[in-house]
């Protein structure tokens, strides 16, 4: 029994071990937007006055894997949306930083960001907005053709340092998970749902430092130092009367017009045509520059102004995240952010939020989207039928049109007949009174 009692305390001890080690990272802050949400959350009165600030709907979009897992959307177009949550101040010196967060733009968007922001605890909730310092800002960003790209952009001593890479975003209209990881080894790693897009050393990727070497500012270039790579080759020799031979000559099958008559029409000409002979310019053949030591350089010499920053990565204090956006079209979704140092837990997280919805997630958007469809030919057939109907209306009318004109002329004819009947009659009476009156003159 004795066995069998040390033997379950050491099971209870490895399952100890295994539960501490499961626990080891520290999460900072998880969102995932549920019940509570808007007691964690401060909105900005950043662009309150001048009536430019937009509103957030809490909703799980018009398509989603789960109507109960909601997130905050922006909700008016031609807006500005500042919002942030604060948790307890860290840094992360000597630690991993997870910065993890969903988004969807429902909106198909054309113009406008899906980012994020870390920020110091020097920052006003009130008054977070556009121009407001940050540490990080992480996230899509999507304008035009041109830009769709992955914004990863480090604050370090005053001044914003954009990622050298180029990261392309998602540019569809589902969720993406977007998680960016910064080590102690100044490493990096960016992924999108889970998967890795880019990684490097932040001192390669990020113009923070100065250079480490510099081209010597007092080094020139030596006075016998051949750059020339190629040369004129002094054996190639211009053959003799080579620019005699002229560009053009004379058409040899022209022949002087029968009709043509020297003494009115002048002295007669044929035509030029270009020479076969004639092979341009000439010039001088090139030959490799024996004495060709290549371009030259200036010696690189040590920085004086560098200076190692074994902290690079890090960041001092670290109290808020805020999502700071103008929108044009506004639909974009924010949900399942999280700040943590255990990369492990990150994509569990992912995987158990957005990841375990994706798949009906797609399958709502293509139902919605085959319902638009029919709804846009639906109205496209009306329509065309609203036109057929017009169309048709217009030609009744012109029918009705015509038949009146034709009933008109016609009476108007008639009318006219029964004018000139009249005016016939007339001037038969008029005559035969005449006749009489002549006739009774004459007895």
């Amino acid at each position: 029994m004795a066995v069998l009692g040390r033997s379950s305390c050491f099971v209870a001890a490895l399952i100890a071990l295994a539960s501490v080690a499961a626990v080891a990272g520290e999460v900072f802050f998880q969102e995932k937007f549920d019940d509570g949400w808007e007691d964690r959350w401060i909105k900005s009165d950043w662009k309150k006055d001048d009536n430019t600030a937009g509103e957030w709907n809490h909703t799980s979009g018009k398509w989603n894997g789960d109507a109960d897992d909601k997130g905050i959307q922006t909700s008016e177009d031609y807006r500005f949306y500042a919002i942030s949550a604060q948790y307890p101040e860290f840094s992360n010196k000597d630690k991993t930083l997870v910065l993890q967060f969903s988004v969807k733009h429902e909106q198909k968007l054309d113009c406008g960001g899906g980012y994020v922001k870390l920020l110091g605890g020097d920052v006003d909730p009130r008054k977070f907005g556009g121009e407001t310092p940050y540490s990080i800002m992480f996230g899509p960003d999507i304008c035009g053709y041109t830009t769709k790209k992955v914004h990863a952009i480090l604050t370090k001593n005053g001044k914003n340092h954009l990622i050298k890479k180029d990261v392309p975003c998602e540019t569809d209209q589902l969720t993406h998970v977007y998680t960016m990881i910064i080590r102690p080894d100044a490493t990096y790693s960016i992924l999108i749902d889970n998967v890795e897009k880019q990684s490097g050393s932040i001192y390669d990727d990020w113009d923070i430092l100065p250079a480490k070497k510099i081209k010597d500012p007092e080094a020139k270039k030596p006075e016998d130092w051949d750059d020339k790579e190629y040369i004129p080759d002094p054996e190639d020799k211009k053959p003799e009367g080579y620019d005699d031979i002229p560009k053009e000559i004379p058409d040899p099958d022209a022949k002087k017009p029968e009709d043509w008559d020297d003494e009115e029409d002048g002295e007669w000409t044929a035509p030029t045509i270009p020479n076969p002979e004639y092979k341009g310019p000439w010039k001088q053949k090139k030959m490799k520059n024996p004495d060709y030591k290549g371009k030259w350089k200036a010696p690189l010499i040590d920085n004086p102004e560098y200076k190692d920053d074994p902290f690079i990565y890090a960041f001092d204090s670290l109290k808020h995240i805020g999502i700071e956006l103008w929108q044009v079209k506004s639909g974009t979704l924010f949900d399942n952010i999280l700040i943590t140092d255990d990369i492990e837990y990150a994509k569990k997280f992912a995987e158990e939020t957005s990841g375990k919805n994706r798949e009906a997630e797609k399958a709502a958007f293509d139902e919605a989207e085959k319902k638009r469809l029919e709804e846009e030919s639906a109205n496209t057939k009306d329509d065309d039928d609203d036109d057929d109907n017009d169309a048709d209306e217009d030609e009744d009318g012109a029918d009705d049109d015509i038949a009146e004109i034709n009933a008109e002329d016609a009476k108007g004819y008639a009318d006219v007949k029964t004018e000139d009947a009249t005016d016939d009659k007339a001037e038969d009476s008029k005559e035969k009174a005449s006749d009489e009156e002549k006739t009774h003159d004459e007895l």
